[in-house]
């Protein structure tokens, strides 16, 4: 570890700090409709729809309206990628999708999970890749704010029976806070040197004489709201470790900070909206506790290198897998911040992580990425989190628990842990069911412990809706795409649900005023607390599993055993 590396991630850390309360700020008053200048550009928008913005729903319409509208968007991108030969731009004549990979293509980018079975550049078209993945890039992302903003209201609102339109919160978040914002970082991405064209891809003859087939395309789009909407579907096979992608340090820089610029922000939207921004605060130190110890740990994994290599005379970290250009700090920094949100975007291959280096971001997604996770996502799952907590601190001391004037009673308990228990059920049964079978595992790459991490990163990833790969699976193949696809269903949709429901019920209920009884939820004692929660309920599930995996490769490697494929 270095000096240099320390001071990029104090730099990345400072930078996202500053956003929070700027953009919280202005998150605040567009999601509450306080800005009067925007509604022209929204409201015939309403009225082509048929939609009355001043109309408000109950909990069950507005996760009715969200499960339409994603529905129909996951049919949309499963035809286009059917039809893809047929439509027009595509001029690398780009052939029909096959049915198995394009639903777990179509899956994974309604969910805002964006794995991908297949590289973009040789697969999908510019057609696909703009009127499909990009657009469910804006969508899924508005969304999951659409839902953390609902959740949000069940806190702040007394005795409602509505909690929002979900067709207005998605407007607003897609209109006037993912799109501009896009449009800006997009332009950044231009000038730094990414493409965008429609332009067929250049045919170049090097110096062999030999010809090379060179791939662009509207590239700097796609990525612009990959980052920004934690989507993390890459243009490219190698996603940003694509010199198109990720040009230089300094828009490496801007794609971590695009990644958590607003699921970090949305905890200062939570404050304002509960009227006590001590209380986004709180939640924020929790996610940042969590996220600083699991860069400490994989930057220092991945700096102290592997121990036999360096018995052969080979000195200095594991650069295996990293791009040069960026080096260690900034590639396990990457790796950490893409897996604490539900990005999924690589720079480097996390396959050739050092155990414990890739550890963490198993633990990361396991944890139901509520570590700043993806936008919206990240908080409605803290916030799922938060109730739990609570519970167990009511339980500590005989009280009633209570959260920002709500009373957390029964059927909050209950819609937490349904959301809570979603993840590992099929993050670790489907992990376990392709171990025993052989189709299925004879798509990992390496045998031994690691190839049990490959099965178990895919699961988690794909039901945590976050996309990254170890990179050692097959994953192209009719049961990963297939079962794949159903971990990323119910990992999105099975939290979303019941974090909905509980906004309605909370949202019904009256303010509590607080009294000395009342447990401080804004204090380092709640954060402790929370922290602990985290990793005892959300962790602890998954620590046999981790033991079979990277701990027990740990300690193989420490003791000189080395697993061959022969």
């Amino acid at each position: 570890m270095t000096l240099n590396g320390w001071i990029q991630i104090a730099l990345f850390c400072a930078i996202v700090l500053a956003l929070v309360k700027p953009l919280g700020w202005y998150m605040t008053r567009v999601l509450d409709g306080e800005f009067a200048f925007l509604r022209p550009l929204e409201r015939p928008l309403y009225r082509l729809g048929g939609i009355d913005d001043r109309e408000e729903q109950h909990w069950l319409t507005y996760a009715t309206a969200m499960l339409l509208f994603n529905l129909a968007g996951f049919v949309l991108l499963y035809l286009l990628q059917r039809l893809q030969a047929a439509l027009p731009f595509n001029p690398q004549g780009m052939a029909a999708v096959p049915a198995d990979l394009a639903f777990n293509t179509a899956v994974s980018f309604t969910t805002n999970t964006n794995w991908q079975n297949y590289g973009g550049e040789s697969t999908m078209s510019y057609l696909v890749q703009m009127a499909g993945l990009t657009v469910q890039n804006f969508v899924s992302a508005a969304t999951g704010i659409a839902v953390a903003v609902a959740l949000i209201r069940g806190f702040a609102r007394a005795s409602a029976r509505s909690i929002g339109n979900f067709w207005v919160d998605l407007t607003r978040a897609t209109l006037f806070v993912l799109l501009p914002i896009s449009i800006v970082l997009t332009l950044v991405y231009v000038f730094r040197g990414v493409p965008q064209t429609l332009s067929a891809y250049i045919v170049a003859t090097t110096l062999e004489d030999a010809k090379q087939t060179i791939a662009v395309g509207p590239v700097a789009s796609q990525l612009a709201i990959k980052m920004l909407g934690t989507n993390g579907g890459g243009f490219f096979n190698a996603n940003s470790a694509h010199p198109f992608e990720n040009p230089d340090a300094l828009t490496n820089l801007v794609q971590m900070v695009s990644i958590f610029a607003i699921g970090a922000a949305l905890t200062n939207v939570f404050g304002r909206m509960v009227g006590d921004e001590r209380q986004g605060w709180a939640l924020l130190a929790a996610m940042g506790v969590l996220f600083l110890a699991g860069v400490a740990v994989t930057y220092w994994a991945e700096a102290s290198g592997n121990p036999l290599i360096q018995a052969l005379g080979v000195e200095g970290g594991n650069m295996e897998g990293k791009e040069v250009r960026f080096g260690i700090a900034s590639s396990a920094l990457f790796a950490v911040i893409t897996t604490a949100a539900s990005c999924g975007a690589v720079i480097a291959m996390h396959d050739s992580f050092m155990p414990l280096g890739g550890m963490i971001p198993l633990i990361n997604m396991q944890l139901g990425e509520i570590i700043v996770g993806g936008v919206g996502a990240g908080l409605y799952g803290m916030l799922i989190f938060v109730v739990i907590a609570i519970f167990v601190a009511g339980l500590m001391v005989g009280r009633t628990p209570e959260y920002v004037g709500k009373k957390i009673e029964a059927k909050e308990v209950k819609m937490a842990m349904l959301a809570i228990l979603v993840l590992p059920l099929f993050m670790l049964g489907l992990s376990a069911l392709s171990e025993v079978l052989p189709f299925a595992v004879s798509s990992i790459a390496n045998p031994g412990p690691h190839g049990h991490s490959e099965i178990l990163y895919a699961f988690t990833s794909a039901a945590a809706n976050n996309g990254s790969a170890l990179g050692g699976l097959t994953g192209n193949t009719l049961w990963y795409n297939l079962t794949l696809g159903v971990a990323m269903l119910f990992g999105r949709f099975f939290v979303i649900v019941p974090a909905l429901a509980m906004a309605g019920s909370l949202a019904a209920k009256r303010t509590v005023p607080a009294s000395a009884g009342t447990f401080p939820t804004h204090g380092g004692l709640f954060v402790g607390l929370l922290v602990g929660v985290i990793l005892i309920v959300g962790g602890l599930t998954f620590f046999p599993a981790l033991a079979l995996g990277p701990i027990v490769e740990h300690l193989a490697m420490l003791s000189g055993q080395t697993f061959s494929a022969s």
